[in-house]
């Protein structure tokens, strides 16, 4: 198993994979330093013009969040949208241990909430817009189904006042439970800490 995380945590990012975008400059709730880890982002795939169909998904590679598959289970499959018309946006989220619950699921949220409010830039149908995840990314696309809000209205950042609440889902070989009989023991150590309750 250390061998698998060793290899996922040094997936390669394609030398013509979009550049990174924060999805907060400014810092990152609950941020803990400065680094790249500490800094989640998105890449954004466009498709060409002429293909577009308006649909987008966020895509949440896995690792059992304590690393990132970012290739195989993100810039491959954000290739793939691509060509079919779909913007793809592959996020890079806070990990554990340095980071818990709930930081990727700010973090994804925050996504969902970024390409909604950039949908006329981006040309998306902010009503077509999803999540797909792979293992631990699959149960943090299953957690924002889940666990969403409809935005602040108050907020003084315009993200913020865009709904977290995806279109649609597509869990890939998910991490499925936390549960003791059929947990994923790296998945929940890294995400709850070694004695959840």
């Amino acid at each position: 198993m250390l061998a698998l995380l060793v290899l996922l945590a040094g997936s390669p990012i394609p030398e013509n994979a979009p550049p990174a975008e924060l999805l907060w400059p400014e810092g990152a709730p609950g941020a803990l330093g400065e680094t790249d880890d500490d800094r989640p982002s998105i890449r954004i795939y466009r498709p060409a013009a002429e293909k577009n169909t308006g649909a987008a998904c966020v895509i949440c590679p896995g690792g059992g969040y304590g690393a990132l598959a970012m290739d195989h289970e993100g810039h491959q499959v954000a290739v793939w949208m691509q060509r079919l018309g779909i913007t793809a946006a592959v996020l890079r989220y806070r990990l554990g241990p340095r980071y818990r619950h709930p930081a990727p699921l700010q973090d994804v949220s925050r996504a969902v909430r970024t390409l909604r409010h950039r949908a006329d830039e981006l040309d998306l149908d902010a009503d077509r817009l999803g999540v797909m995840g792979f293992s631990a990314g699959g149960h943090l696309a299953s957690t924002i189904a889940t666990h969403y809000d409809a935005g602040d209205d108050s907020a003084d950042d315009p993200i913020e006042r865009q709904p977290s609440r995806p279109s649609f889902s597509i869990l890939a070989y998910p991490v499925i439970s936390l549960g003791s009989d059929f947990a994923h023991g790296g998945s929940r150590r890294n995400l709850l800490g070694n004695d959840p309750d």
